[in-house]
């Protein structure tokens, strides 16, 4: 259940604006995603596989097809 899973943020977050940012939270099955500022709000939930794809991508780490 999403109320019990335990999130957490960045530590780039840490800025003068710390709370524009989002939280996540993982699970064997998927990474859930969302804003730090809205906690009650939508949550965002992907696949394990396809979060560790986006972040290698996101890191400059696998740019195929670029």
């Amino acid at each position: 259940m999403i109320r019990d899973l335990v999130w957490f943020k960045s530590s780039y977050s840490s800025s003068s604006e710390g709370d524009s940012c989002v939280e996540v939270a993982t699970t064997p099955a998927a990474v859930h995603v969302r804003d730090s500022k809205v906690v009650d709000g939508p949550v965002f939930q992907v696949a394990s596989s396809a979060w560790t794809e986006f972040v290698t991508y996101a890191s400059g780490g696998d740019h195929r097809g670029q």
